[in-house]
């Protein structure tokens, strides 16, 4: 309890130093805390990664055994089991451009998000050097204000408090743009793992490589 007391005393100083660039910089801060943290619950929940009960069911597939593939599909713990059951069961290259669409749409919905945290990153050091402008306009109005006796010490202190609210921003942006770089490759993942279901359950037998430049060229397809 005292501690929790001591953060609050500390994030109210914080605050009234730098005023209220700083407390819009820390209220990013909480709301992108907040959009990370649902972000994880929702990469767990939805199994981002777990692909060995897809490629199980993708090395039955490839044997013939087309229905314990499809058993082991609809039992995998991975967001893109459905898709796979669903080109399992479709089973013709006609239907490819629709599967795409429904893999893009499972992906768009881990995706969301992810421009928030994009602006966060970017908009905080905007908002800590805006900060900094505004202090040092009030550092040197108040140096010129007292002429020629101007305390050394007193300016300082302006300066200081003027890129506190810098130093806020890009405490805030540096995290926020490293945990979005790391969904984002999470994600790019997934895309590839989709693109190889999708392309080994209407090609059974395609290596993995052959299947990733099928992907390739369908994405990259002229409509």
């Amino acid at each position: 309890m005292i501690h929790l007391i001591e953060a609050r005393d500390a994030l109210r100083g914080l605050i009234e130093l730098g005023g209220a660039v700083v407390a819009l910089i820390l209220a990013l801060s909480v709301l992108a805390g907040a959009v990370v943290l649902w972000k994880l619950w929702q990469f767990r929940a939805a199994g981002v990664g777990r692909h060995a009960g897809l490629e199980a069911a993708i090395a039955a597939h490839d044997a013939g055994q087309t229905p314990r593939a499809r058993g082991i599909a609809e039992s995998a713990q991975s967001h893109l089991a459905p898709l796979l059951a669903e080109a399992l069961r479709a089973n013709t290259t006609e239907t490819r451009d629709r599967l795409y669409t429904l893999a893009e749409t499972r992906l768009s919905r881990l995706e969301q998000g992810f421009r928030l945290l994009d602006t966060v990153a970017q908009t905080a050091p905007l908002l800590g050097l805006f900060g900094t402008v505004l202090g040092m306009i009030d550092a040197f109005r108040a140096m010129q204000g007292a002429g020629t006796s101007v305390d050394p010490s007193v300016l300082a202190g302006g300066i200081w408090v003027a890129l506190m609210t810098t130093a806020a921003g890009l405490a805030v942006a540096m995290p926020v743009s490293a945990l979005l770089a790391w969904l984002e490759s999470r994600m790019a993942a997934e895309r590839r793992m989709a693109g190889t279901v999708i392309e080994a359950a209407l090609c059974p037998g395609m290596s993995p490589p052959a299947a990733a430049r099928a992907e390739k060229d369908h994405v990259h397809a002229p409509a």
